[in-house]
């Protein structure tokens, strides 16, 4: 009974010894090997405090940021942008690649909206610049005042959402948000998207 208790023990630490290899440390090695395409550059402190705030609010629950080859899906097409590869997200700890998309993809949104009262706006009250949009108000991420102050960031809301009296001012971190989210602008060309396969190219040659 004991030798068959310990070849037992030996087999699950064995099968646990190749997962351990297989799962973590192979992938760490790889994953050592990646490097940042040529073009992306690191966050600024005031966009790494704003990945926080999408981290803190669970924007990653709703919006992926990996659009797919076009062989697989219209990503490109929706204006998602190129493929992702490993090196676009270099500077990404934790990476925030999503599972869900309630929401569109958020890769490459720093270009596809550029202005800064947008994602303000936005952010307040979602219906306020696309109706249909299914997205919940941030309105605690702003404050209410009889008047603006100096340094303050007012917002621009249409009649509909504006208060009736006083300004509506952006908070520090929801500035820094947006400007973590405008620089998710992966416009520069990559150098790692994958070859096309010899089969592809074969089918593509042949009349």
């Amino acid at each position: 009974m004991k030798h068959k208790n310990l070849g037992f023990i030996i087999a699950a630490l064995g099968i646990l010894g190749f997962a351990t290899l297989l799962l973590i440390v192979i992938p760490s090695f790889q994953l050592a090997e990646i490097k940042a395409e040529e073009g992306l550059k690191p966050y600024t402190e005031i966009e790494l405090a704003g990945r926080g705030i999408y981290i803190r609010e669970g924007c990653v629950y709703c919006h992926s940021q990996q659009p797919r080859d076009p062989r697989q899906a219209p990503d490109k097409a929706r204006g998602w942008g190129r493929p992702s590869t490993p090196g676009d997200y270099a500077y990404d700890y934790p990476h925030l690649l999503g599972t869900m998309r309630t929401g569109p993809d958020l890769f490459n949104i720093g270009v596809r909206q550029p202005s800064e009262e947008w994602h303000l706006v936005h952010l307040y009250q979602p219906r306020a610049v696309v109706s249909w949009s299914i997205m919940p108000a941030y309105p605690f991420l702003f404050e209410r005042k009889p008047e603006a102050e100096a340094g303050d960031r007012v917002i621009t809301l249409p009649p509909l959402y504006a208060p009736a009296s006083g300004v509506v001012v952006a908070k520090p971190e929801t500035i820094a948000l947006v400007a973590y989210l405008k620089a998710l602008k992966r416009d520069y060309p990559s150098t790692q998207l994958p070859f096309r396969s010899p089969r592809k190219t074969v089918e593509e040659a042949s009349p």
